[in-house]
């Protein structure tokens, strides 16, 4: 497969929902690899106007409706904590904007398939902003599976574990507010691990639970119907060296820590030799590949890609509920109808 370059020729337009750090990040990649980013939008008119400052752009908008009603945006970058990514996406997909939504894609695969389904019948795109999908050492590891350089995969194993702030009432300790590991770090191995293997065929899911009732540390066992099986675990309140394994019948992948981000990685084969050393210098933070990948459906008139098409996204967040069920985790928007959820940060 083709490895973007992953800049823009700057034709199309973007809105950023959402003025928070992820935000921020996002916006910075693509101003430093040629993206037109037009405007921002924020509940709060100061912060909206802080961020346009900070990264140069030309409008600030004091509310989400004005932002997606902007003429001069084209696509809108949903930045907000995943508990409203599902009305913020919605909101710019009947104005008529392609969407480009932070992992994980929403809470549930409910909300996730009211998305997806609402872009196909308006012909746009909903891209989910799972970054890691589209860096070059990605594009290339899925390459060499298909070569069968590492003969038939057997085993994914992937971990994500971060020490993250303890505070009772920050977003990833807040159930209201989706907090756990599983969301906001799992989500990673485990679109890893269906990136490689597909869907899986049952799942054998156990965490640990913080004082404010979500998961602190979850790990899952996919089983697969030829044998295959991924191991997957998350944590936010250890650290480690997060690494990645595919294993397979002549040989494996190790990719280095931290996997999720622009890594090298080395294919061996089954004695232990050295097959590939793969190491490419990535400019950015390498966030504006998944961008160059929205553009290039907007482009060719697509509504899905290969590398994370749509209903792979409602099946990961399908995979997630099942893990949640199993721990016990639920949330209010899992009950949720519609808008009925809670407003959103600016």
């Amino acid at each position: 497969m083709t490895i973007s370059n992953g800049t823009s020729d700057g034709t199309i337009r973007w809105g950023i929902l959402g003025t928070g750090f992820i935000a921020g990040l996002q916006t910075q990649d693509l101003n430093e690899n040629g993206f037109a980013v037009q405007a921002v939008g924020s509940r709060s008119l100061d912060l909206s106007k802080a961020f346009a400052e900070q990264y140069g752009l030309a409008t600030a908008h004091g509310s989400y409706e004005d932002l997606v009603a902007d003429p001069l945006v084209d696509v809108v970058y949903i930045a907000t904590p995943h508990p409203f990514h599902h009305a913020n996406a919605l909101l710019a997909l009947h104005a008529g904007k392609h969407v480009l939504v932070e992992k994980s894609f929403t809470m549930n695969a409910r909300e996730a398939q009211d998305i997806v389904d609402l872009a196909e019948s308006k012909g746009l795109v909903a891209l989910e902003a799972m970054w890691t999908r589209f860096l070059p050492h990605m594009v290339r590891i899925r390459d060499v599976i298909q070569e069968g350089t590492i003969g038939e995969v057997r085993k994914v194993v992937a971990s994500h574990n971060q020490s993250l702030p303890k505070d009772p009432a920050h977003r990833l300790n807040d159930p209201a507010l989706g907090g756990g590991a599983l969301l906001d770090l799992g989500v990673y191995p485990i679109s890893f691990a269906i990136d490689i293997l597909g869907t899986p065929e049952t799942i054998r899911a156990s965490a640990s639970m913080s004082a404010t009732g979500v998961d602190r540390q979850t790990a899952a066992i996919f089983e697969y119907a030829k044998g295959q099986q991924a191991i997957v675990d998350c944590e936010l309140d250890a650290a480690s060296a997060n690494r990645a394994m595919v294993i397979g019948t002549e040989g494996w992948i190790d990719i280095e820590d931290t996997w999720y981000n622009p890594v090298p990685f080395t294919v061996h084969s089954v004695d232990g030799s050295v097959v590939e050393r793969y190491q490419q210098p990535v400019s950015s933070r390498g966030m504006q590949y998944q961008a160059a990948e929205l553009e290039r459906l907007v482009r060719a008139g697509d509504i899905a890609g290969t590398i994370l098409p749509p209903g792979e996204s409602v099946a990961i967040m399908a995979v997630m509920d099942e893990i949640r069920k199993q721990i016990g985790l639920s949330y209010e928007a899992d009950a949720a109808v519609g808008s009925d959820q809670p407003a959103p940060p600016a």
